[in-house]
């Protein structure tokens, strides 16, 4: 069974991946609920979930689960903070050894059940960076409903919440084809007239009033720290990709797992002058997901998307002959010429925030999205001009939607080009939009906060912030290992080479620089972290501005609450060190609003840490899961 698991190393994330090499089958003498929905496209919910549900629990893969995600949480930072976590986040209490403990001794009655409790003990801890999810089941089908709900003010300054204005053009665009299910579904007055539940009030979900659903969500979502921002994520929203503007349904209309059916909705419908209240069920639909291998019965479906394939697990780096890695797998240390690697690899590390939700790439419509960008504008960062009508100076906007892109010095060049036109154009103030913005590279959030805010104290020589990272026995043990010459081409994160002291300087390569561990007590457990880490950046790779871009007094960073990892770096940088002014769109507003989603740091995933055992020597002493 393919399964990832997401933890901090320096306060980023390690991520896991665990392969089972047995198979695992449903009973033959009863029907193949796989078989029936095999390379559907559509499916309900029940069938998805019958699917799912006829796999049984295999005892060992059970405890070689349970084994290797309470060793693997030992490389995240923040799991014995979140034992009960600090204001303003006192809602957060989760002990995740102590229910992985109890999920071992309980009967599950298939192993899809057992998947949906450890996965929701994972979220309990609310850190969108310590992920669990099995590639069986999480995002296999995505669950839709073609009305994402928006939180709309009307003229007196009062919250509702509303079908998006815009769902039946982007669920017509969309779905195409198999929105006629949904149109079918609905009461005879209404039938065939989905457009009309667009903009529509919603008075109830569920026999409940909205926002008892959208708090009962944000309970159980995770991901995302401030309750505000997990209630902000229920509704829909807008990004930025690469490939362009994007547009997410928000948790209520779009779901990772098919466990919900239908849903029972009053609404308050107004056309033109006219008025009319409906009571409406609508039914979720669940969508194949194009990167899913095909089935034709169970046993296929586990063989084909449940079973190891070369990118689960790391490789060891210096074995004969060399194993090709994924590049996907490995974006932060691929294979290249060791000069390079030398020349500080780690300024392309990434900070990024695990999230499915965003990787359904619905395309925003054209009349949604803004005008022409000026010059600079590449993939994810996007500049503009505001109208002067707007406002009481000329106002410059970089809409940044991601802090990663397939090219660092692509994008690295596009922020500084952008910026600099933007200055071209006559803008005196700037506008950062990190709407959903999961983070990226963390040195071009470095970056960023460099050349707006010019050289000074608080961005050189270190842009960022200083960290640590936690000091598990095992990652003493790949230092120790690490130090004493296991990497001699500088191939591995935890290579004494690519970490600097606290003072900006470089730490030798022979120094096993997690010796003395740092001691805490973290909610009344012993802990053990490294000692504080400086610059992993500078000097950059291009030459920063002699001068500040703007001054950061005239920079406002706008978000959804949704900016994360090295967007959180970025953001906090530059409010707390710099003056910038943070706002956050959306949200109730009788909730405080929090500008920034998940902490950041250096994060990197299970195969990197795989492969640092592995190149280490130190096989036999990694908490794998069996392949």
């Amino acid at each position: 069974m393919k399964w990832h698991l997401g933890s901090f190393l320096c306060l980023g994330y390690l991520g896991v991946a665990w392969a089972s090499s047995t198979s695992n089958v449903v009973d033959s003498s009863y029907a193949d609920p796989c078989a029936a929905i095999a390379n559907e496209t559509w499916v309900s919910p029940q069938e998805a979930r019958k699917c799912f549900g006829s796999f049984p629990v295999d005892p060992d893969i059970k405890t070689n689960i349970i084994e290797v995600l309470n060793k693997s949480l030992a490389f995240h930072a923040s799991v014995n903070y979140q034992r009960q976590a600090p204001p303003p986040f006192e809602d957060i209490h989760e002990d995740v050894h102590g229910d992985l403990a109890r999920i071992s001794s309980q009967d599950y009655s298939s192993d899809f059940d057992l998947h949906l409790e450890t996965v929701h003990a994972l979220k309990r801890l609310v850190d969108g960076h310590c992920f669990y999810m099995n590639l069986c089941y999480d995002s296999l089908y995505t669950t839709y409903l073609p009305i994402p709900l928006a939180l709309l003010t009307d003229e007196l300054g009062v919250q509702h919440v509303h079908v998006a204005p815009e769902a039946f053009k982007i669920s017509s665009t969309e779905f195409g084809e198999e929105l006629k299910f949904w149109q079918d579904a609905l009461p005879e007055d209404l039938r065939g007239k989905l457009e009309l539940l667009s903009g529509a009030e919603v008075l109830s979900i569920d026999g409940e009033t909205p926002f008892a659903t959208v708090n009962a969500s944000a309970v159980q979502t995770g991901r995302m720290q401030a309750f505000a921002t997990r209630q902000n994520m229920f509704f829909s929203s807008y990004g930025r990709t690469e490939a362009g503007w994007v547009y997410y349904f928000g948790d209520f209309a779009a779901q990772s797992l098919p466990l919900k059916d239908s849903v029972a909705l009053t609404l308050r419908i107004q056309s033109g002058s006219d008025i009319a209240f409906a009571n409406v069920t609508l039914p979720y639909r669940s969508r194949l997901s194009s990167s899913v291998e095909p089935w034709t019965n169970a046993s296929t479906f586990w063989a084909n998307n449940c079973l190891a394939t070369n990118s689960t697990n790391g490789v060891n780096l210096y074995a004969k002959p060399n194993v090709v890695v994924d590049s996907g797998e490995r974006p932060q240390q691929p294979f290249i010429d060791p000069a390079l690697v030398r020349a500080r690899l780690r300024k392309h590390h990434k900070n990024e925030l695990f999230d499915a939700s965003m990787a359904q790439n619905i395309e925003l419509p054209a009349e949604m999205t803004p005008s022409s960008p000026l010059n600079g504008s590449s993939g994810v960062a996007q500049f503009y001009m505001l109208n002067a009508s707007v406002t009481d100076a000329p106002t410059g906007v970089l809409m940044l939607g991601s802090f990663s892109a397939s090219s660092f010095n692509e994008l690295q060049s596009s922020l500084l080009d952008g910026l600099k036109n933007l200055k071209t154009e006559g803008a005196e103030q700037l506008i950062v939009d990190v709407t959903n913005n999961g983070g990226g590279y963390i040195c071009i959030a470095h970056w960023l906060h460099r050349i707006i805010a010019g050289p000074r104290g608080t961005t050189v020589p270190q842009a960022g912030l200083q960290t640590q990272t936690r000091a598990s026995p095992l990652a003493q043990l790949i230092v120790k290992h690490i130090a004493g010459g296991a990497d001699p081409e500088n191939l591995l994160l935890y290579n004494p080479l690519n970490w600097e002291y606290a003072n900006n300087t470089p730490i030798p390569g022979e120094e096993d620089w997690l010796q003395p561990p740092v001691r805490k007590t973290v909610n009344g457990v012993e802990d053990m972290f490294s000692q504080r880490l400086g610059d992993e950046c500078q000097p950059f790779e291009m030459d920063p501005p002699a001068e500040p871009l703007f001054d950061s007094n005239k920079v406002v960073i706008i978000s959804n609450g949704r900016c994360a990892s090295s967007c959180s770096l970025f953001s906090i940088s530059m409010a707390k060190r710099e003056g910038a002014t943070t706002v956050v769109v959306g949200g109730k507003d009788d909730v405080p609003q929090q500008y920034c989603g998940v902490v950041g740091g250096q994060s990197i995933r299970f195969p990197n840490i795989d492969t640092e055992i592995k190149a280490s020597e130190l096989a036999f002493s990694a908490p794998l899961c069996r392949v």
